[in-house]
């Protein structure tokens, strides 16, 4: 009994956690590693434009909301997702033409795009704030649990329960659905087979009619996407917060550049290793020790390794390390 105790609480408290954050790190990684493959730079304005996409979908889903539409047990907020990525790919579509086309055009270094993508993030950070302000903003709506703790216990007879919330569960299929439809698109047809070949060949694609302002819209159309699905999922599964989301730039890269930077697979990947390391790192071990080990045995401090204050450090040390002894990543990089 003792034995199932200690699984349930680790299913609780570390892999249903790590996997709906996983899932969220990874969607956010497809999107840097799809403009880092196909437009050759590092967007440092990624957090935050996940953010703006997050604040559309809640300025929409307050409004559906004050008109009484709902999908309940469902949230709101998945009604006006589309609105959502609709208003960040117009975004995205602008900031491209206004700054990064010029760029394109006259071949900047990629030192280049990443200072103007710096300059776009702050000015991005601004605008969603001065928007909607800096504070925790709650939009979730809906049943809040598919099971919850009580009635877990209640089924099994169990001391542990098993807290299963909806936005956790809606992360993990959502991510599932959208990875699929990704590399479907990718891989079956027309146009994303003309952006892989872009991708590992700019100059040969050209030379084949494929027209490159084509690939780029495209590009920042399915990463407006990916990062407002992976903004609303974090959003409903923690809360929205626009620093936060500035906060999320340095797991979504370390989840990128680990898995191997442009490569797809390596973005899920990594962003599975980055989760599951930062929430095994900071969670408290002693109630799974206790479970597990004789009482003579059994911990009296928290047995915690870091606290959750310091999860982004993780992220952090572990990027370092790939940088130091596996430069391409888990999977080689640099190819969509």
């Amino acid at each position: 009994m003792d034995l199932l105790n200690a699984i349930v609480a680790l299913l609780n408290f570390v892999v249903i956690p790590a996997m709906a954050y996983g899932s969220q790190l990874a969607l956010g990684a497809l999107g840097v590693t799809l403009i880092y493959g196909i437009l050759r730079f590092s967007n440092f304005a990624h957090g935050d434009s996940m953010a703006f996409g997050a604040m559309v979908t809640i300025l929409v889903t307050w409004w559906f909301q004050s008109m009484g539409l709902s999908i309940d047990p469902l949230p709101t907020a998945l009604l006006a997702l589309p609105f959502g990525i609709v208003g960040t790919a117009l975004m995205l579509l602008a900031t491209d033409r206004v700054v990064y086309r010029f760029y394109r055009r006259v071949k900047a270094k990629p030192i280049v795009f990443v200072m103007a993508s710096m300059g776009v993030m702050f000015i991005m950070n601004g605008v969603v704030r001065f928007i909607i302000g800096p504070d925790d903003q709650q939009f979730g709506d809906g049943a809040r649990f598919i099971i919850s703790a009580r009635d877990f216990k209640t089924m099994t007879g169990l001391e542990e329960g098993l807290a299963f919330k909806t936005s956790q569960g809606l992360t993990i299929v959502t991510a599932v659905i959208v990875v699929a439809a990704l590399f479907w698109f990718l891989n079956k047809t027309r146009t994303g087979k003309s952006m892989r070949a872009f991708s590992d060949n700019e100059d040969l694609a050209l030379l084949s009619g494929i027209n490159p302002e084509r690939v780029v819209m495209i590009t920042w159309i399915i990463v407006a996407g990916l990062i407002t699905i992976a903004g609303v999922l974090y959003g409903l599964d923690k809360t929205f917060k626009p620093f936060t989301y500035f906060q999320l730039l340095l797991p979504i890269f370390a989840s990128a550049i680990v898995g191997g930077l442009g490569n797809p697979l390596g973005a899920i990947a990594g962003g599975f290793v980055i989760a599951f390391s930062e929430v095994a790192v900071t969670y408290a071990w002693k109630k799974v020790a206790t479970y597990v080990l004789p009482e003579s045995l059994e911990p009296s401090s928290l047995v915690q390794l870091m606290s959750t204050d310091y999860k982004f450090a993780v992220s952090f040390v572990i990027l370092i390390i790939v940088l130091l002894f596996k430069p391409t990543g888990l999977f080689k990089g640099q190819s969509v």
